[in-house]
């Protein structure tokens, strides 16, 4: 939903609104699994279902159908695949009826709006589909955090075009909404699972030998072989030996690949969480396209995984929105919210700035991706607005001066605002400039929401010399606003703030 009735509070003269709004749509649906916890009431409700007779089968699955199909992409094949994902609770081996098939699957779904509370914390980046734009055009793909019942966080997405008069349109976003499907038998890298099951504390005789079994890259069904056989041949399991097997399973869910139908548009694609690290949401994305050192590119987005307990710094990478990867960050250094990776390597190294301590800014860099163990203080709080604490705003931007980076910082009472650092381009541990006071604060008219008094993004994109920055408002909508570069590099480098 596009609305156009945004103020914020922002630097006079540097900051422009483009009356944008992004707001959450409680008419958009998913469907989720709605399955009981105890398995018996599974196989009672099947029995239920398969003391109908025929007639009242074709009534209500009629019934459902009529009031569902509509508004979601091959309903009845969303019913099959769930009545399949309980089929084993059959109690023969005797296939129903389609119509009784699709009617059991009915009773394990359920519509779930992803965001009917909140549409907030945007990233942005370039589009991988540049074709067919007008000379000096750009096209771009918001990514935005939804959350809906249960506080349940997924990642959604928006396409549109800035122009070369700096004009910003959005596409419509599309009704149907759908999520994607985890992949099964993705290949796992020995040499890495190993690694974090070490840092996991899960080194032993059993961890060794499950590990050692495997091949170089292996399947998930490969490591549950490999699982089962062990257990069967050391019985009884001791209660050390269970719960490493229980962490075993859990770090190879948690690493997976999640694909989408290439004939979803890319509004209608939804990223609702899929393993159990993600279980209670996947949380600001912060997404970066990233060029290797041979011109390559490929998009990652650092995130956290929530379930509902513990956070888990994550990465995600993808290289058309269709098709994504989800891999867990390893080392001590790849610990807390808010890690956000530069766009290329830096002599050589990846590189990220990262908050360890729920404070501070800190620097790190690592030879591997999906590992961090290096991380040295970068800035500290300095100003009122920021004691509290400050954190990243999306990964850095190259400019010919340095790399821009917003930041954000919380001050008295909770309340959010949105700044920026420049580093040196060469040597991003050195500070180049630092605004003394915020590019974007909240207003009477923007304060109220599902958090009061925020402003927070995940990322912004330069187009000539404009700063393009979505950003949320009260944690409940978001909206874009345009910064001028040259601008703000004249305040960062020269202190005039």
């Amino acid at each position: 939903m596009i609305n156009n009735n945004t103020s914020t509070e922002s630097s006079p003269g540097l900051v422009k609104d483009t009356s944008i709004i992004l707001a959450p749509d409680s008419q958009r649906v998913i469907v989720r699994p709605h399955i009981p916890f105890d398995e018996s009431r599974v196989e009672r409700i099947i029995s239920r279902v398969l003391s109908l007779n025929e007639s009242d089968i074709q009534k209500e699955i009629k019934n459902v159908l009529g009031k569902f199909s509509h508004r979601h992409h091959n309903f009845e094949l969303l019913l099959e695949r769930q009545f399949d994902s309980v089929h084993r609770h059959m109690p023969s081996d005797v296939l129903p009826s389609r119509e009784r098939r699709l009617l059991i699957g009915s009773f394990f779904l359920a519509e779930y709006s992803f965001e009917s509370a909140a549409l907030f914390n945007p990233s942005i980046v370039p589009h991988p589909n540049q074709s067919g734009l007008p000379h000096g055009s750009l096209r771009f793909i918001i990514t935005l955090r939804a959350t809906g019942e249960g506080h349940i966080s997924s990642l959604t997405f928006r396409s549109g075009c800035i122009d070369a008069n700096c004009n910003i349109s959005i596409d419509e976003s599309h009704g149907f909404a759908s999520t994607a499907e985890m992949k099964a038998n993705i290949l796992y890298d020995k040499t890495c699972f190993a690694r974090k099951l070490c840092e996991m504390g899960l080194y032993s005789d059993f961890s060794n030998s499950i590990i050692g079994s495997l091949s170089d890259e292996f399947t998930f069904d490969e490591l549950m072989e490999k699982v089962k056989s062990y257990i069967y041949n050391h019985q009884p399991l001791s209660q050390t030996d269970r719960l490493t097997s229980d962490k075993i399973q859990w770090l190879a869910r948690c690493n997976y690949e999640a694909h989408f139908d290439p004939s979803v548009p890319l509004s209608e694609r939804v990223l609702f969480p899929l393993s159990p690290s993600e279980q209670n949401g996947i949380e600001d994305a912060r997404f970066v396209l990233f060029t290797e050192d041979d011109e390559r590119k490929k998009y990652y987005a650092t995130y956290t995984a929530y379930d509902g307990k513990v956070i888990l710094p994550q990465l995600m990478e993808t290289e058309d929105f269709g098709h994504f990867k989800m891999i867990t960050l390893n080392g001590n250094a790849a610990v807390n919210k808010g890690m956000a990776l530069f766009p290329r390597r830096i002599n050589g190294r990846y590189a990220m700035i990262s908050r360890q301590d729920n404070e501070n800014l800190f620097l790190m860099y690592s030879d591997n991706i999906n590992f961090w163990h290096e991380a040295v203080p970068l800035m500290r709080p300095s100003y009122c607005w920021e004691f509290r604490h400050i954190g990243t705003s999306g990964s850095p931007i190259e400019t010919e001066h340095g790399w821009l980076l917003l930041t954000h910082g919380v001050g008295p009472f909770r309340q959010y605002s949105i700044s920026a650092i420049l580093l040196d381009k060469e040597n991003p541990s050195q500070i180049l400039g630092r605004l003394r006071e915020p590019l974007i604060h909240w207003t009477e008219t923007n304060r109220s929401g599902y958090v009061p008094n925020v402003v927070y993004t995940c990322g912004a994109l330069l187009h000539k010399d404009m700063l393009v920055v979505p950003y949320a408002m009260s944690d409940q909508q978001s909206t874009i606003s345009l910064i001028s570069l040259s601008f703000l590099l004249e305040k960062l480098l020269h202190g005039t703030s």
